[in-house]
């Protein structure tokens, strides 16, 4: 876990693209949202893997916003169950459930559907907050936090070192 803090921090302060960052934000966050005990969790897990994006915001993003994701599950179950007994689409959902492999992503289940499509339609405003930030933390905070007496004085400390060997690679 050290390890991927760090590794955030070092492509915070790297010339990496924003986007990237911004993309791994967005994606960790639409993980994050979805229930875990589903095919479709998986198959967007694995997907984005192989993408190139900041595989540790990804995963710590993942982690934090999993941690809080039942908060919305209320939201989540009446956007599925609004979606789901939508007339129009009844027999295609119908339909997809008697397909093998679809049964397992659980997409009929009113969290899991209402939690997929509240994170796709949150992803853009994600992204753009990712380089928003990203380009913030470039600017503004990091190089005010490398001139400050706190740096100086923590940097020294074993374990939080490692972390702000970081900012020394940039600045």
């Amino acid at each position: 876990m050290l390890k991927w803090i760090s590794s955030l921090f070092k492509a915070l302060n790297a010339n990496q693209n924003p986007a990237q960052i911004a993309h791994a934000l967005a994606l960790g966050v639409m993980l994050g949202l979805m229930p875990k005990n589903n095919a479709l969790w998986y198959l967007v897990l694995v997907f984005f893997l192989f993408v190139r994006i900041n595989k540790p915001t990804y995963l710590l993003t993942m982690l934090v916003v999993s941690y809080f994701a039942w908060i919305l599950d209320p939201l989540f179950g009446s956007i599925g169950y609004s979606v789901l007994t939508f007339k129009p689409c009844e027999g295609l959902f119908a339909m997809l459930v008697d397909i093998p492999f679809v049964g397992f992503t659980k997409f009929n289940n009113t969290i899991v559907m209402g939690s997929f499509l509240f994170s796709l339609a949150a992803y853009i405003p994600f992204f753009v907050f990712g380089i928003f930030f990203v380009k913030f933390w470039r600017n503004k905070v990091a190089p005010g936090f490398i001139k400050s007496p706190l740096y100086k004085a923590v940097q020294n400390l074993p374990v939080i070192g490692k972390i702000f060997e970081a900012f020394e690679e940039k600045f």
